[in-house]
């Protein structure tokens, strides 16, 4: 077991304050839209700004992890970034987030790609380091622009925003990772090629060989792995490509309803990819007490599903420790609704700008 050495030390989310609803994209390609609303489980999604991308949803999320935990920038030894809409083809998007929240370049840093479970495996490089001893503390950010072709049924769900975590030693964490577990197979559900604009999937194979067996191979083999069932948790947070697949998902594990609504952001959000499951685990912390224990499970097209046992501590009483505004509170904040044109435009969809 991996018995808690490490845990969350902070936490923060970015997203944007644009939204898009499901029922003004369907319009344009003269679709039912309150039935693919119906059909995804998904109201709404978030649309990143022209002057917006994955680095700067990476850098704000950062910013507020840090100031919940308290660290010295100069103390962060490693800065690993999860995404699969880099601004750059050939340049890390962490040494522009460490650089940014000011971290002293005696570190290490690098980008992850693995589809939508980028950020957990930056998590659990974060976890292996600390409790090794090479640094004293991780920032690890699952960070998208989500992309999705014009007409495509991703571009329904497709969204944008960040998380971040700062990982460091047990005693100064508002949560403890007490195990983690992985399950990989080499399944093409979702894939883009070189030089091509967007990502193709596999239709209705991205569902049953892909999400529910990846990810239920996931969480069911860290439950195994600690000789436990899902009575043992108070909280499930699945990946969320939409908001079907995570209630499906905790029913066929035997979780309630109630274990799983609390993270399932999807529906207001979108699907933000490398940042998906780790938002939900922020709306969770958001509101969990000390002694409550989460699953998390995340999932990757390519696939693969990372699973995580996380103990809350009392650490997280702290008032600092969840300063500033809630995942729900920035979910409603200050929400800009755009029709389909002003979209198009920001995402860069019109080719001729």
């Amino acid at each position: 077991m991996y018995k808690g050495t490490t845990g969350i030390v902070g936490y923060g989310v970015d997203i944007p304050r644009m939204r898009i609803k499901v029922e003004e994209i369907a319009k344009v390609w003269g679709k039912d839209g309150a039935r693919i609303s119906a059909g995804l489980g998904i109201k709404e999604k978030a649309v990143a700004a022209l002057d917006q991308d994955s680095a700067t949803f990476a850098v704000g999320s950062a910013r507020v992890a840090i100031e919940r935990s308290g660290v010295d920038p100069a103390d962060i030894g490693a800065v690993f970034v999860g995404s699969e809409s880099k601004p750059y083809a050939v340049k890390p998007t962490a040494t522009i987030v460490a650089d940014a929240v000011g971290a002293s370049p005696h570190l290490t840093a690098a980008d992850f790609e693995f589809a939508c479970k980028a950020g957990t495996t930056a998590v659990q490089s974060c976890m292996g380091m600390v409790a090794s001893g090479m640094i004293e503390y991780g920032l690890a950010i699952g960070t998208d622009t989500a992309q999705g072709k014009p007409s495509d049924a991703l571009e329904y769900s497709a969204g944008g925003g960040a998380a971040a975590y700062i990982v460091g030693k047990a005693s100064e964490s508002i949560a403890l990772f007490d195990e983690t577990y992985s399950y990989t197979t080499d399944t093409p559900d979702f894939w883009r090629r070189q030089h091509a604009e967007f990502p193709q999937h596999g239709g209705r194979f991205t569902g049953e060989p892909a999400y529910f067996k990846h990810l239920i191979n996931g969480a069911q083999g860290l439950m195994k792995k600690m000789g436990v069932d899902v009575s043992y948790f108070d909280y499930f947070v699945p990946h969320q490509p939409n908001g079907k697949f995570p209630v499906r998902a905790a029913k066929m594990l035997g979780f309630e309803y109630e274990k799983v609504a609390t993270g399932l952001i999807t529906p207001l959000l979108g699907n933000t990819y490398s940042a998906a499951s780790l938002v939900g685990l922020a709306a969770v912390l958001d509101v969990a007490s000390a002694g409550e224990k989460i699953l998390l499970a995340s999932y990757g097209s390519g696939a693969g599903s990372d699973a995580f046992a996380i103990t809350v501590t009392k650490n997280i009483e702290k008032k600092e420790k969840r300063a500033g505004e809630t995942v729900r509170e920035l979910l409603e904040k200050d929400k800009i609704y755009v029709d389909y044109a002003t979209y198009a435009k920001h995402r860069r969809k019109i080719k001729s700008l």
